[in-house]
């Protein structure tokens, strides 16, 4: 009961908020008739089911002492390398990328699992060898270390979880303290490997780009999407259409309408309103995630939280960016809002992970 009560119910209350959300959106995608198709009852239980382990895998982590992941770190990592790699040689494909395990009715996305694994392994090796390895072997280090899992995870392919891994791997180094001549030399490197990396994009990838830029250039076919979540946004007006009464997602105009494009669907039944308290609590979420990272009591538990704020930041910039049209189509996830078991629990997870460092140092004040 003690631990029930450290918690910080703030950021509770705004996960669960965001997640309820997410349900009540995805019901009314799946209520409709007209929008049935491939979008049925028994998606939205799956769903459902999902958010109701992924509490349970909250509550676990958040009373669960995260110094002692310390110890199990490194084998998570290892562990965490040899199911990408069975993936790429085993893995279920599912529009068009390699990325699943399947058991029974559920597919498994092990890249959502790696990313709760990165931040536990890198939060772990940047506060271990602060003080055992100079800044550049730590950098080359830690390099190596990133780079196995996110080239195992552009072999499925999917680019958008290799950058999310990426940009908690630098805003993690980046915090662990490194001087402004190495953070300079760090991201010119960075500039010429993206440079280099921009004539390896498949075809598709491009294509997200070029219609990034100006989506009108194939408006039935690539840019099609972008289009689609633009109009629906556009069209929400201040109050929305209703639950279940937007044009766009009701009628099935808007492709990926449960995932990637949830936002929009949010935008256009739940108008500016809607949008704006989905914002709201994104922002007090991050900045209870914030907080927790500035009082943690060891630098273990303080990385974790910046890496969690990192993660949960990208996936609502990109997904949103996406959604607005000033991002490219990624395949990244709306936080506790898009459809998706994987990616929920993984969500639940980290939110858990920032709940045991928040106890933990209230526990070391009392």
């Amino acid at each position: 009961m003690k631990k029930l009560l450290k918690m910080d119910w703030a950021m509770v209350a705004a996960v669960f908020l965001l997640t309820a959300i997410g349900l009540v959106f995805l019901y009314s995608i799946y209520s409709n008739g007209k929008a049935i198709g491939v979008y049925t009852y028994g998606s939205f239980a799956k769903q459902a089911l999902a958010v109701f382990l992924g509490i349970l895998v909250f509550l676990f982590f958040s009373y669960y002492d995260y110094r002692a992941l310390n110890f199990f770190s490194t084998k998570l990592y290892f562990l965490m390398l040899v199911v990408l790699l069975f993936v790429v040689f085993a893995g279920a494909t599912v529009r068009g990328t390699t990325g699943w395990i399947k058991l029974g009715i559920f597919n498994i996305q092990p890249v959502e699992i790696a990313k709760v694994v990165m931040i536990i392994f890198l939060a772990s090796f940047f506060s271990q060898k602060r003080t055992q390895l100079s800044i550049v072997v730590r950098i080359l280090s830690s390099i190596a270390l990133v780079f196995i899992p996110v080239f195992l995870i552009l072999k499925q392919p999917d680019f958008g979880s290799a950058m999310i891994i990426i940009g908690v791997w630098l805003v993690m180094l980046l915090a662990s303290g490194i001087n402004k001549t190495n953070v300079a030399k760090l991201f010119l490197g960075g500039a010429i490997v993206l440079f280099a990396g921009f004539f390896l994009l498949k075809d598709y990838q491009m294509e997200r780009l070029k219609n990034f830029v100006n989506p009108y250039n194939d408006p039935r076919g690539s840019g099609y999407n972008v289009i689609q979540s633009m109009v629906a946004v556009g069209s929400g007006g201040i109050f929305g259409k209703g639950l279940g009464h937007g044009s766009q997602s009701q009628l099935n105009f808007l492709p990926e309408k449960h995932t990637d494009f949830i936002f929009a669907v949010i935008a256009e039944e739940g108008g500016l309103v809607g949008a704006t308290v989905v914002l709201a609590l994104f922002s007090v979420l991050l900045y209870r995630v914030k907080e927790t990272a500035k009082l943690s009591q060891d630098n273990f538990g303080y990385l974790i939280a910046i890496g969690a704020m990192t993660m949960f930041s990208l996936h609502m910039f990109i997904n949103i960016g996406m959604n607005l049209g000033i991002a490219p189509v990624a395949g990244v996830p709306l936080p506790f809002l898009s459809y998706g078991g994987s990616s929920i629990i993984s969500f639940f997870a980290v939110a858990g992970l920032v709940q045991s460092v928040w106890i933990c140092r209230a526990k070391t004040l009392d």
